[in-house]
């Protein structure tokens, strides 16, 4: 099979599609930045994806935020004090803490910020994180004086702060009451972070002004913690779909920053004067996803077919352009968790899978397989799984689908197989947790092998590197025994911006972060 003929084919359509978007965007020195979709929303955590995440967290901050290492460090915290039995949390705020409309923050607003995250009425992404059902269950929340929070959990967990820093939680941002309006409906963030909504015009662009009460903790500027100053007036989140476009607009000068760069692309920017590269390993995930409820798909001998009739490693090379390797773990490359075990990659067996389908009585019943171009890769995932499996006798129909309505099928689990992208979780136990719960409490949870489950969650309890390694090594064949889904890569993060831009760096969440950014002197 010519696996790169086979994708050129599917870029070139793509290319044909290519708009002019570029042509009309503003020439300003608003420092203007490519994101693939229009937001969802800006209420933190809260009917969400990853381009809502990035952009609201440029507007609000918890109490504690992401380290470039994925270490978790104080935000709006200055310190956080864990008792001896780990159930009580006391964060001390720093001082001087402002929202961008100048009035001062403290533990109240902590404390209603929280009300609302946990009131079912909100939807909160990590609602059930913190009540009971995932890592923690938050029984109460003091506030002894302005500057003071004090959380109680039912049980230990090592996986709290990790779990209210996580970005799909919205960093469980702190908001003023203006956020929302007389009847409670959210209205915008406004927030502590470096910037501030200034326009969001639907389809087109989401512009940030910069927080001129921002309070800088000082320290160094990593992930979301640190000093993030705003080194610039404004930043616009342009929505430019199509990949061509972005990179046209890119060397246009229309846009200054592209912080998802396509792996195809990497050589071709890497070799311009006028931009400037850089990339580092990538803590998300890149999966394929089977509803195991499917009446074809709850037949494991099927999903191990499929397994067998797909050669992992050739399709992450041809899917990342050789920029990272093959994963069939949930756990990220780079974590320090991803061992001899997680690096396994099976090989692809025909015969075998043949097998396996004559045993399920499989007789070529179409699977349909959801997609989307606003994620090429996804796109491409499909079609090179979809070639491989015919091989098996594997009939696979793809269905593309536009970005919001594949993740709403995704969350609904309303699918019987779909190529998919994670967001970074930054602990071995966010990954499990990120795909394993209860179907019927949370349909978009592939696996729910009730022993799997009792392991994560013991998993969230235990501190010794190595104990937790060998759970995670358990977990492994566990997961990889039930075929939920099928990892292929964790990624590489690749970002590229305008030779005059400044102080931009990629990181392995990938978002991308404004503050501390720049045009250079003169340009």
């Amino acid at each position: 099979m010519n696996i790169q003929s086979l994708l050129k084919t599917t870029a070139a359509i793509t290319l044909l599609a290519t708009t002019a978007a570029g042509t009309a965007m503003a020439q300003d020195k608003t420092m203007r930045v490519r994101i693939n979709a229009d937001i969802r929303s800006t209420d933190p955590g809260v009917n969400r994806d990853a381009n809502s995440d990035a952009i609201v967290l440029h507007m609000v901050e918890g109490l504690v935020g992401y380290k470039d290492d994925a270490s978790i460090a104080p935000l709006l915290a200055k310190s956080v004090d864990v008792s001896p039995d780990g159930k009580t949390y006391t964060f001390k705020l720093r001082d001087g803490l402002k929202f961008s409309n100048g009035e001062p923050l403290t533990s109240a607003d902590v404390l209603s910020s929280w009300q609302r995250y946990v009131d079912p009425k909100t939807a909160w992404r990590c609602l059930k994180d913190v009540t009971g059902s995932g890592v923690a269950n938050v029984t109460n929340v003091a506030v002894p004086d302005a500057a003071t929070v004090v959380f109680t959990l039912e049980k230990p967990t090592a996986l709290f702060l990790a779990t209210i820093a996580r970005t799909d939680c919205g960093g469980t941002g702190i908001y003023h009451r203006s956020s929302l309006d007389a009847q409670g409906k959210w209205v915008k963030p406004v927030g502590t972070g470096p910037f501030m909504l200034q326009e969001w015009r639907s389809g087109q662009y989401v512009q940030l002004a910069a927080n001129p009460n921002y309070v800088s903790p000082g320290g160094e500027r990593t992930g979301y913690v640190g000093d993030k100053q705003p080194k610039i007036a404004a930043t616009r989140f342009m929505v430019i779909p199509d990949d061509a476009a972005a990179k046209a607009a890119l060397y246009s000068g229309d846009i200054d920053v592209l912080s998802d760069v396509n792996n195809a692309d990497v050589e071709e920017l890497s070799g311009s004067d006028k931009l400037k590269v850089d990339k580092v390993a990538s803590m998300g995930l890149t999966s394929l996803l089977f509803q195991t409820r499917d009446p074809l798909l709850k037949d494991i001998r099927i999903r191990k077919a499929l397994l067998l009739s797909l050669d992992i490693a050739q399709i992450s090379e041809a899917l990342t352009n050789g920029q990272s390797p093959a994963n069939l773990s949930v756990i990220p490359v780079p974590s320090p968790y991803s061992g001899k075990l997680q690096k396994e990659i099976p090989g692809r067996n025909l015969d075998e899978a043949k097998k396996l389908l004559a045993d399920a009585g499989y007789k070529g019943q179409p699977i349909k397989w959801l997609a989307t171009k606003f994620y090429p890769s996804l796109f491409d995932a499909a079609v090179l799984v979809q070639a491989m499996a015919q091989e098996a006798g594997i009939n696979i129909e793809i269905e593309t689908l536009d970005w919001a309505t594949l993740l709403d099928r995704y969350t609904a689990g309303n699918y019987s197989a779909m190529s998919f992208t994670y967001s970074a979780r930054l602990d071995p136990s966010l990954s499990y947790d990120m795909v394993s719960g209860s179907k019927d409490k949370s349909p978009n949870k592939v696996w729910d092998n009730p022993e799997g489950l009792k392991l994560i969650a013991a998993s969230t309890t235990i501190g010794d590197a190595k104990e937790r390694q060998a759970l995670f090594d358990k977990l492994e064949g566990m997961i990889r025994a039930d075929v939920p889904l099928i990892p292929l890569y964790s990624g590489t993060r690749i970002g590229a911006v305008r030779a005059n831009v400044e102080g931009y760096k990629t990181w392995p969440v990938g978002y991308p972060r404004m503050w501390g950014v720049s045009f250079a002197q003169g340009k």
